[in-house]
């Protein structure tokens, strides 16, 4: 500092912060060479505090207000000075100016992952991030625990002091809680407010609270999330063997009606002559054909006289119709619950117990989404079917 602000600090009586900054939690007023006027003003605004320190060491702390500085009213410094008497003549001493209102959303993230336990996918990487208020309660532990002698002193110090404690009370939090990973959504406000209280014990320490802690948001790796979504298919859906033979007798049946496209020919071509194999190995099970009997001699089909006899067989009989397609499977949605399967029958049974009516959101295989009733055309015939007039009495 030089001569002119030397020349400055003599005439200066007045010491006070005015705070033109959002983010600074301690300030120590520029003095030269720290001496102030005894009789000097000491101006102290809403929400901050004025400590005095002596050769490194804390001594008096004003709240809100004006104080002229007299032996009288720096009881502490006085002593340690050794001032027993009024003493007038210029002192030594630092002034910090602690900011003690609350700083709100103060932002927090993992630095690194954080490994955590999962009794269904193992041990699990996760990030989270979210936000937090902050507050300085003990002004003059704060200045001894993690301010010292920096002239300024800001929130993100007390940020990145915080990121250094969270990796390690996160995993704590998220084992006490003992969640599974696919309810971590559902339960963020417990996990946030387990961390804020480990959190809370630990800056105390420091002389800050924490009035607020939020959970925003609870991250898995893409593989994580890929597998958490086929574990949901497979709830939704529930048994495997079950789901098989849904999505084959579904194939079948889209196969079979789609006109013009050979499949349903085939289809049921196929399946008819696996039904005749069956049956005649039924009948028959070392041939794949039952031998066939001779009729009675001059009756149809009794072979012509002369003609070799051994190893007549009857020809196949026809194949038969092939089995019908199996009908589509209905859902529909009753009080927010999901119902079924059902098929005509069980859809006509439904519309008679009233469970079933034209705004009833109903889903089969192959429509992309729920729809009410009365707009699925295949449906149209359940409802408002009305009986023809009876025939006019003779």
């Amino acid at each position: 500092m030089g001569l002119i602000d030397k020349i400055k600090g003599e005439f200066i009586d007045i010491v006070e912060w005015l705070d033109q900054t959002r983010d600074t939690i301690v300030w120590r007023f520029p003095r030269y060479d720290n001496e102030i006027k005894m009789g000097a003003k000491l101006v102290v605004r809403e929400s901050q505090v004025a400590v005095f320190v002596n050769e490194g060491r804390i001594a008096d702390a004003y709240g809100p207000g004006t104080y002229e500085l007299q032996t009288q009213n720096m009881p502490i410094l006085s002593t340690l000075k050794g001032w027993k008497y009024g003493f007038h003549s210029p002192f030594k001493a630092e002034v910090y100016f602690v900011n003690t209102r609350q700083f709100t959303d103060m932002k927090w993230g993992t630095q690194n992952p954080v490994m955590v336990r999962d009794p269904e996918f193992g041990m699990v990487r996760l990030r989270a991030f979210g936000a937090y208020s902050m507050r300085v309660v003990e002004p003059r532990r704060l200045l001894t625990e993690l301010v010292g002698t920096d002239p300024q002193f800001r929130t993100e110090e007390v940020s990145e002091y915080l990121r250094q404690m969270l990796v390690g009370r996160l995993s704590g939090a998220l084992a006490k809680a003992e969640v599974p990973m696919l309810d971590l959504a559902a339960h963020q406000q417990d996990i946030g407010d387990r961390l804020a209280g480990a959190l809370s014990q630990e800056l105390a320490e420091v002389g800050i609270a924490i009035p607020k802690f939020i959970i925003e948001n609870i991250s898995v790796p893409p593989e994580v999330e890929k597998a958490m979504d086929k574990r949901t298919e497979m709830g939704v859906v529930g048994d495997l063997d079950r789901y098989t033979k849904y999505q084959t007798a579904n194939a079948i049946a889209e196969a079979a009606g789609t006109p013009g496209s050979g499949m349903g020919e085939g289809l049921g071509l196929g399946m008819g002559v696996a039904a005749g194999q069956r049956f005649a190995q039924n009948i028959n099970p070392q041939q794949g054909y039952p031998q066939q009997q001779y009729p009675p001699q001059g009756a149809p089909g009794y072979p012509p006289q002369g003609a070799p006899q051994q190893g007549y067989q009857q020809p196949p009989a026809p194949a038969g119709p092939p089995p019908l397609p199996p009908q589509p499977q209905w859902y529909i949605a009753v009080n927010g619950a999901q119902q079924g399967p059902f098929d005509a029958a069980g859809l006509s049974g439904q519309v008679s117990a009233g469970a079933l009516t034209r705004d009833t959101l109903v889903w089969r295989n192959g429509m992309a989404q729920w729809t009410a009733a009365s707009q699925v055309g295949e449906l149209a015939t359940l409802f408002g079917a009305v009986p023809p007039p009876l025939p006019p009495q003779s």
